[in-house]
């Protein structure tokens, strides 16, 4: 195989032993960096992990991998455990800093561990397990971390060498091998010169029809649409609908193939399935996280054939997931970053407009913004597509569990382990003080609650010590007995509501007798760690559990079927099934706690056999797939 100059540089390193860090543009060609690692390993029969940042992803890789490699491929990610003994193990970051603290023997046999979209280190919600994983890193295993572009490369390799003691090479590659074209749209007119767009004249909306209209003479179909919405992704799929993309033989096609995937992924008889066909029909479709995740593969694998021409979705489509196109279109340049809306990190902006140009096929790709003049001035258009994209900065805030762990290792050697993170190697004096308090904090919480006596974990630390992220509440009712006295009903029900996040003003539907005295019980207890966690000024305050999907998730433990417990909701059937599934996951933590009882594990089994069944079971997604 002939490699590109930055490929080459990589896999040279590789084959010299060093670990590597990578930076290099959307659809550059950074997987074959991976593949060759794996082949490499597979041959030499050493291990190696590969982690991944969202599950769709570990599973499209998983996918991938299985098909050239066999099964030599395994995959771990709290609710699918295929082949979990194989030499190459595909897991989320979480499963692997999980792995680290509680079970490092387990990861002995690997030498290497693959970092997918490592520049997720500054995610607010899960950057923190990456810097742990990378902290805590066994010190036999190589790194190869792949990158989307950023500038700060060099001081994360700088920050991985000074703490593990060994040279971290740096490959940066800045230059495409399919070069992008901007387009704008502005009051209906389409532009390919940004500094044309002051000078349009008088107000005229955007339609997204004429836009449509002008890629597809200028012959740049297939097409992406990135939205930032998922009802706005639907929407303006069924506004296109009346469109008709394909001839009749790719007709066809398209509609043998949507027929026997609904087929083999269980959807003949889904009310969502049933609706997209119109649109599948005549070469549109729409794919975002609110959606049945058989339904999204399908979507997905249609994209793939080059049948579909015109996808609308959301930004995960852009992560990672191999899926480029000639086109990709932006229906605005703002977003809603955690708590406000505003205009798009550059960074961002080329993790999507990344997916422009196929390589070996296009010989360049064509990005459209849709601009605004009343919501977004020039300049912001101009910074965000040229400005330089953002450095990659600590987002540690470490868990209970970690911390717990970590006490159990170390005991007052832990205040040590803080210097070795990405937080103190990027923060001022202040920001290290506060951080170093902040563990101080949760130390003194765990003390207060009788997590840690004398120096050691209590039977309730050791429980806590294995339930990331929701630590707290399921421990203390652990403790007080209440995880052994609920039926299979209760545990399903705490579990759902451990895990479900409310939209902003997502109404609470009425909740069985039985739902009603766990969310008390869960209300008093949740309320002294609150204000704990107040007095002692931790912050983000641990989450309350949210009975929303309570109906829902008893009609699905009696055997009633997903279309009727979608009625006891309004939340996505996507997110219903994301939240079953996490379910799932916290009930094998819980069961994984080496203080559970013989009784409160055969009924959190049944509780796990009972839930994980139809379209809830990720493993038999995978495996019909």
């Amino acid at each position: 195989m002939i490699y590109d100059r930055f490929q080459q540089e990589a896999i040279d390193y590789i084959n010299q032993g060093y670990s590597v860090i990578v930076s290099a543009p959307t659809g550059a060609g950074k997987t074959a960096i991976a593949e060759h690692v794996l082949s490499t390993c597979i041959q030499d029969k050493v291990g190696v992990v590969y982690t991944a940042p969202i599950k769709a992803l570990s599973n499209q890789k998983f996918r991938d991998f299985e098909n050239q490699f066999g099964e030599n491929i395994g995959i771990l990610t709290g609710d699918v455990s295929l082949n979990p003994y194989a030499p190459v193990l595909i897991m989320t970051t979480e499963i692997f800093r999980n792995k680290i603290l509680d079970e490092p023997k387990s990861l002995e046999k690997y030498s290497w561990i693959i970092f997918d979209e490592v520049h997720y280190i500054d995610n607010p919600e899960r950057g923190t397990v990456w810097e742990e994983s990378l902290i805590f890193l066994p010190k036999h295993m190589n790194i190869l971390a792949l990158s989307a572009t950023i500038p700060n490369i060099d001081k994360l390799a700088e920050w991985m060498q000074s703490i593990h003691n060994k040279t971290v090479k740096t490959v940066i590659e800045e230059k495409r091998p399919v070069p992008l074209h901007f387009f704008f749209q502005c009051q209906n007119e389409i532009v390919d010169n940004i500094n044309n767009l002051k000078r349009l004249g008088a107000g005229r909306p955007n339609k997204m029809t004429a836009l449509i209209n002008y890629i597809r003479q200028k012959e740049g179909l297939p097409c992406i649409y990135f939205v930032f919405g998922r009802k706005r992704a639907e929407d303006l799929a069924y506004e296109l609908h009346s469109y008709n993309f394909l001839d009749s033989d790719e007709r066809q096609k398209i509609v043998s193939l949507y027929n026997s995937l609904c087929e083999r992924f269980d959807l003949k008889h889904e009310k969502s399935s049933a609706q997209m066909y119109s649109l599948i029909q005549n070469g549109i479709a729409y794919h975002h996280a609110g959606m049945l995740p058989t339904l999204k593969e399908v979507i997905e694998r249609l994209f793939t054939s080059r049948l579909l021409k015109v996808i609308f979705t959301t930004e995960t489509f852009a992560l990672g997931i191999n899926m480029p196109s000639r086109t990709v279109i932006f229906d605005d340049l703002r977003k809603f970053y955690g708590r406000y809306v505003r205009t798009l990190k550059t960074r961002d902006f080329y993790q999507m407009a990344g997916r422009a140009g196929r390589r070996g096929i296009d010989k360049e790709g064509f990005v459209y913004c849709r601009v605004n003049p009343a919501r977004i001035t020039l300049e912001e258009v101009k910074r965000i597509i040229y400005g330089r994209p953002e450095e990659v900065r600590s987002q540690l805030n470490s868990s209970y569990a970690t911390i717990l762990n970590l006490y159990e290792k170390y005991k007052e050697g832990i205040y040590k382990i803080y210097p070795l993170s990405l937080h103190y190697f990027q923060s001022r004096k202040n920001e290290q003080k506060e951080a170093l308090r902040l563990i101080e904090a949760k130390l003194k919480i765990l003390r207060e609650l009788n997590y840690i006596n004398n120096d050691t974990l209590t039977k309730k630390g050791q429980f806590a010590k294995t339930v990331y992220g929701y630590e707290l509440i399921l421990s203390e009712l652990y403790d007080e007995n209440i995880l052994e006295q609920l039926d299979e009903f209760g545990l399903g029900i705490l579990a759902v509501a451990t895990v479900f996040e409310p939209r902003k003003n997502q109404r609470m539907p009425s909740v069985s007798k039985n739902a009603r005295r766990i969310k008390r019980t869960c209300e008093e207890i949740y309320g002294e760690i609150k204000a704990k966690e107040i007095k002692y000024r931790i912050y983000p305050v641990s989450k309350i559990p949210s009975f929303h999907l309570s109906t829902s998730i008893e009609g699905w433990l009696r055997g009633t079927n997903f279309d009727k417990i979608l009625q006891f909701t309004d939340t996505d059937e996507g997110e219903v099934v994301r939240y079953f599934r996490m379910a799932i996951q916290i009930l094998r933590e819980i069961n994984d706690a080496k203080v559970a009882s013989y009784v409160l594990r055969d009924k959190l089994k049944e509780t796990i056999r009972v839930i994980n069944r139809d379209i809830i079971d990720a493993e038999k997604q995978l495996r019909e797939g």
